[in-house]
């Protein structure tokens, strides 16, 4: 176990490094070949996980993603895997992530170059007063889905921490379906500790949300349906 925790690792960042620089022209080229990298390091991270760690991956509800008009998906956040393999599910998502994420030296301009919305956590700053504008003019002009982790950030698989209350403030702002997934990638990628092997991993998508719903209604239902679903995972 140990040994493949190791190659894991060795493997996985490495191809991630290699994955980044061979794309550094793209950063002078359109979005969407910087784009196509991102999916390329979700592919990647799925074989990984595959060959070294003998994880089954299955992926429930694909007939629940929305098509023809806009959404954005609120998923559950347990490790690094969702921030990489949805990107193979979904047409290329705006993240929204930590501003720090914004200053690491190649990553970061990689960040910048897809149009990810940056936010500092827990502060009002003149940034964070521009947030839901920034969110608003994104979605609006393009055919990419936000996606947003309400979590905050990533927890254990048995943790049920309530929804940060800013998911109900983008859902009311934006006026469009929210696409919940619950994934318990944490069972198999925990944020510490060792890697498990030959687990199965499930990323389940759920029936939309539609627009309309008070925010706290929205949320409280959103909350409920991601984490029933994460019971019947684990």
């Amino acid at each position: 176990m140990m040994i493949r925790n190791f190659l894991f690792s060795v493997f996985f960042f490495t191809g991630i490094i290699f994955i980044s620089l061979i794309f550094l022209p793209a950063l002078i080229l359109p979005k969407k070949v910087v784009l196509f990298g991102g999916k390329i390091m979700g592919q990647w991270a799925s074989f990984c996980l595959q060959f070294f760690l003998s994880t089954k991956i299955i992926i429930k509800g694909k007939e629940n993603i929305v098509k023809d008009k806009k959404f954005f998906i609120a998923a559950s956040h347990q490790s690094m895997f969702e921030t990489f393999f949805l990107q193979t599910i979904f047409n290329s998502p705006v993240f929204i992530l930590k501003k720090e994420l914004l200053m690491i030296p190649v990553f970061g301009w990689y960040l910048k170059k897809i149009g990810s919305i940056s936010i500092k956590r827990n502060r009002i700053s003149k940034d964070n007063l521009n947030f839901f504008d920034d969110i608003s003019r994104q979605i609006l002009s393009s055919d990419r889905p936000l996606i947003i982790f309400p979590q905050g950030t990533r927890l254990p698989p048995e943790d049920r921490t309530s929804f940060k209350k800013g998911s109900g403030r983008i859902y009311e702002e934006l006026n469009i379906s929210c696409l919940p997934v619950a994934i318990n990638s944490g069972h198999t990628w925990p944020k510490y500790g060792h890697k498990k092997i030959k687990n199965t991993l499930t990323v389940s998508i759920l029936k939309p949300i539609e627009p309309g719903l008070k925010k706290e209604i929205f949320l409280k239902k959103l909350e409920n349906d991601i984490y029933s679903e994460l019971d019947v995972l684990n």
